[in-house]
């Protein structure tokens, strides 16, 4: 078992309440073959029913954190969660 890790993330982030509800939206479809990982703030806001500064808060602080990344403006990719275990 090793867990999952990629370059730069922070490894002992502790995400609040927000960010983990930011990171259930970014996994949500994992598994089931359709797109995942790639979020708007707004889809956060929707998904997550939190408010817009709650959602953009909690992404920019996964961001730093390392567990996501913003390719574009406005849009936010998953990286990584260091707390998760997979099989090698």
């Amino acid at each position: 078992m090793a867990v999952v890790t990629t370059g730069d993330v922070n490894e002992h982030h502790e995400p609040s309440d927000s960010e983990e509800k930011a990171l259930e939206v970014l996994k949500e479809g994992r598994g089931t073959g359709n797109p995942w990982g790639r979020v708007s703030p707004l889809l956060v806001r929707e998904r997550a029913d939190v408010k817009k500064s709650t959602a953009e808060y909690a992404l920019r602080q996964l961001r730093t954190a390392g567990w996501v990344t913003q390719p574009v403006e406005g849009m936010y990719e998953f990286v990584g969660d260091p707390r998760e275990v997979c099989d090698e």
